[in-house]
């Protein structure tokens, strides 16, 4: 009876996730707080941010063909897992499954007290109790996605279209100040060296941009054809999130003085501000927010569904395995929403700004070994596509420039959640596992 209500489970929730659904479900996971926080850090860069966005796009735009490819080869659910699985046998696969879904949870703390840094702008008595408010943000989304993948999906399509909005003003204020003020509207500052260095740093700290490209890969069974709906939902979806990207951090660093985005806490606030005049920036506070909390709820939908394809490939305890009545695996999300307040409320202490940053590398660390695995699983699975080959190993190297650029304390941090995994393994092989 338990396995036919989880086959009619899982039936119902696969009609849930059309091609326009997923869309939204990698542009939504792709949009979130990265593009609200990034032109004030970035500004210092000078051109050299502009650069780095054009290299992370390209190497996001590999990962993203990477995963194409392998997701038309093999529709399994789990992403990275099932592709390190199927090349590298159970061990790297659990290793690599591991590896996601820690960068998945531990994540989603990070884009939670996102939404809470968004909200506290208008709202300005959350800021001391940011670890509380992120966490009954992250139980509110788990709830959302035991209801069903299908409400989720809805959620996710709705904030899709709402966080749109600022940065289509954004684009439209740009050329309405192009065309009316011409060459006036441009910012003169000083130029800053276009120097290797600089644009690894700034390439580096966008990433977090685009952290989820695979994020259609994952529920592909889900998913009415897979080998078809996953892969264009992938590539359209990170090709336009990295045209949105490039097109509205170019025109606040071409037309707002350097200063005075490195100064602001809102830049794209203090840019719609020209236009729209300063009260425009709680406004656009509540808009970061709700498409911080779009990503969140995406990522979350992921924290479930990596450990229900881990146990219905052997390779996790079968209890995580079991699904709703809804065909969601309540088990697995209630686990990572406690893994996720444990590391948040963990780190409390910090300021909302370290809090965000310690989080965000951590989980970002710990997550860069399931893209090399599948960058590496495409190079060994994908023998009669020579194009997938070569990419595999264009996107391989990139992650790793990309783990080399998060550094020593990151990376630390990754490897104790990582071997934290090690003990899971050995009980799952052991036979432990069986237990319901």
């Amino acid at each position: 009876m338990e396995e036919h209500n989880n086959h009619a489970g899982a039936a119902r929730s696969s009609r849930a996730l059309t091609f326009w659904g997923l869309l939204a479900l990698v542009m939504g996971n792709l949009i979130g707080s990265g593009i609200y926080l990034l032109p004030a850090t970035l500004a210092p860069l000078g051109v050299n941010a502009t650069l780095g966005w054009v290299v992370t796009i390209a190497g996001a735009m590999t990962l993203s063909f990477v995963f194409a490819r392998l997701a038309a080869a093999i529709p399994r659910a789990g992403g990275p897992y099932a592709y390190a699985d199927a090349a590298f046998g159970p061990v790297i696969g659990f290793a690599t499954a591991w590896s996601y879904w820690t960068l998945v949870w531990a994540g989603n703390g990070a884009v939670a007290v996102a939404v809470v840094s968004a909200l506290s702008l208008a709202f300005p008595a959350l800021a001391p109790h940011a670890a509380i408010a992120a966490v009954v943000l992250v139980w509110l989304a788990v709830l959302v996605n035991i209801r069903g993948v299908d409400l989720a999906v809805r959620l996710q399509m709705v904030t899709m279209v709402i966080k749109l909005v600022p940065l289509a003003a954004v684009v439209l204020l740009a050329a309405w100040l192009l065309l009316t003020r011409g060459g006036g509207a441009v910012a003169h500052d000083v130029a800053v060296p276009l120097t290797v260095t600089g644009t690894a740093g700034a390439a580096a700290l966008t990433f977090w941009g685009f952290l989820g490209v695979e994020s259609a890969t994952v529920p592909a069974d889900r998913v009415a054809d897979a080998r078809r709906t996953v892969p264009r939902a992938t590539l359209i979806g990170t090709a336009a999130v990295g045209v949105i990207y490039l097109i509205v951090s170019s025109a606040i660093t071409a037309l707002m003085p350097r200063a005075t985005v490195a100064a602001s806490p809102a830049p794209i606030a203090a840019f719609l501000g020209i236009g729209f005049g300063s009260g425009v920036a709680q406004v656009v506070a509540l808009f970061a927010a709700v498409s911080a909390l779009g990503t969140l709820n995406g990522f979350v939908l992921l924290q479930g569904e990596v450990p229900r394809a881990m146990a219905q490939g052997g390779v996790f305890p079968r209890w995580f395995a079991r699904e709703t009545a809804q065909g969601t695996p309540a088990r697995a999300h209630v686990v990572a929403g406690l893994l996720v307040t444990a590391v948040t409320l963990a780190n409390f202490t910090r300021g909302m700004g370290d809090l965000f940053a310690f989080v965000a590398s951590v989980s970002l660390a710990a997550g860069m070994l399931a893209y090399l695995a599948s960058a590496l699983a495409a190079v060994k699975l994908l023998r009669d596509d020579p194009v997938a080959r070569i990419v595999g190993v264009i996107a391989a190297v990139f992650v790793g420039w990309l783990s080399y650029g998060l550094g020593a304390e990151a990376n630390g941090w990754a490897l104790v959640l990582l071997l934290a995994g090690v003990p899971v393994y050995l009980v799952v092989r052991r036979g432990g596992a069986s237990a319901r």
